[in-house]
């Protein structure tokens, strides 16, 4: 290894070894951030190559191996994008949007937003590989940021917080993963979230409009004054009247009990009761340990897998989104990432049965004569087609 590459990887691997991500703040997971990067995991993310990927204090880092990339397992649309990195003056890498796992040309199949010196790549620290070069900037071997709005076929680019690039493409992309690549050189990548655009509401905070109450059940819904939707006794299930195959879906709960149990199914087949997928509401853990979620646990798919962490508490809101893509299906609570899990099973129209990719509805389930919780701010993005 040339000395001066040396250096600048012992540079990096010290200073990223004094550094943690952060976590998302109260007004960002309200806001509907998203963690991609849980700061201790490659939970989420997938390779295409035999790449020397790691985690350490809070840094995926690369600096060898095959040249690949490390993608999201889940795909996203529009959206705003946060993530810092840090390169060395040989670096040559950069961050994959709307990409599939193995893109063949970033003209044609994925947006490559690039990192590299101008002496490195004509499409320097900011540019759009073979589509635009961003404006100059001053090199720096320091930790940087990109910021990136991706809605529809319109793209800025921010690098520490100023527009270096502001792209539309007449033959947009629609959607893909993230990915982070290692071509040549050391790069490393911190605090990678997300923020969801284009949701739109589907809850008026004022009546049941576009949802209906299944007929004689137990459970109460009603909106309160406040625009809350309030949801006691059981069993029951109030199902939308709106159906949605591939979609990122946000909304905040309150459980106003100790261990309450409640679900959102999607994907349902309509009329039926309780027959979709789930997403758990279940904030107990066993053991004073919230990796061992009770009955699945918060924001786990039911049946299919656990929640890998009870983020969310009792009487407290949390956010839970989640995103189906396929059948592949993933969750996050107050922003973090708690279940990623792809149906293997052959394809049915009954999701109990196999995998279902076709549209359904979404229930909120009132489970027990002990239930009582609250929800608010419903909002979904339909995943465009490719």
């Amino acid at each position: 290894m040339r000395p001066a590459l040396l250096l600048a990887l012992l540079i990096l691997v010290a200073t990223s070894a004094s550094v943690r991500a952060e976590a998302l703040s109260p007004a960002e997971i309200r806001d509907g951030w998203l963690q991609l990067f849980d700061g201790e995991s490659m939970f989420g993310w997938e390779p295409n190559a035999k790449t020397d990927w790691r985690v350490t204090d809070g840094v995926i880092s690369a600096d060898g191996g095959e040249q690949g990339l490390l993608c999201t397992t889940s795909e996203f649309a529009d959206y705003v994008l946060k993530i810092e990195f840090r390169s060395s003056p040989q670096t040559n890498s950069g961050v994959f949007l709307r990409t599939p796992l193995k893109p063949t040309d970033p003209a044609k199949d994925c947006y490559e937003l690039n990192i590299a010196a101008p002496d490195v790549s004509p499409f320097y620290t900011g540019s759009f590989v073979n589509r635009q070069k961003a404006s100059p900037v001053q090199a720096s071997g320091d930790w940087q940021s990109y910021e990136v709005t991706a809605q529809g076929g319109h793209f800025v680019i921010k690098l520490d917080g100023r527009t270096v690039l502001d792209y539309t493409d007449p033959q947009p992309l629609a959607r893909g993963r993230i990915g982070l690549q290692y071509r040549a050189g050391p790069i490393a990548f911190r605090n990678i979230r997300l923020k969801p655009l284009s949701l739109a509401s589907i809850f008026n905070g004022r009546d049941l409009a576009g949802w209906t109450v299944f007929p004689d059940k137990k459970s109460v819904y009603s909106v309160t004054k406040s625009g809350e939707l309030n949801v006691t006794n059981g069993n029951g299930q109030l199902e939308s009247t709106g159906q949605y195959a591939d979609f990122t879906l946000q909304l905040e709960i309150f459980s106003a009990g100790d261990h309450l149990n409640s679900g959102i199914f999607f994907r349902s087949i309509p009329g039926e009761f309780w027959n979709g997928y789930e997403a758990q509401i279940q904030n107990g853990y066993k053991d004073g340990d919230r990796s061992k979620p009770m009955d699945c646990g918060t924001g786990g798919i039911y049946r299919r897998q656990n929640a890998r962490k009870v983020v969310s508490n009792d009487f407290e809101w949390f956010t839970m989104t989640v995103l189906a893509d396929g059948p592949h299906l993933s969750t996050w609570v107050n922003g973090y990432p708690v279940a990623d899990w792809t149906d293997t099973r052959q394809p049915d129209s009954n999701p109990r049965k196999g995998l279902r990719t076709a549209a359904g509805t979404l229930i909120i389930q009132g489970h027990d004569p002990t239930t009582n919780l609250s929800f608010r701010n419903f909002r979904i993005q339909e995943l465009p087609a490719r």
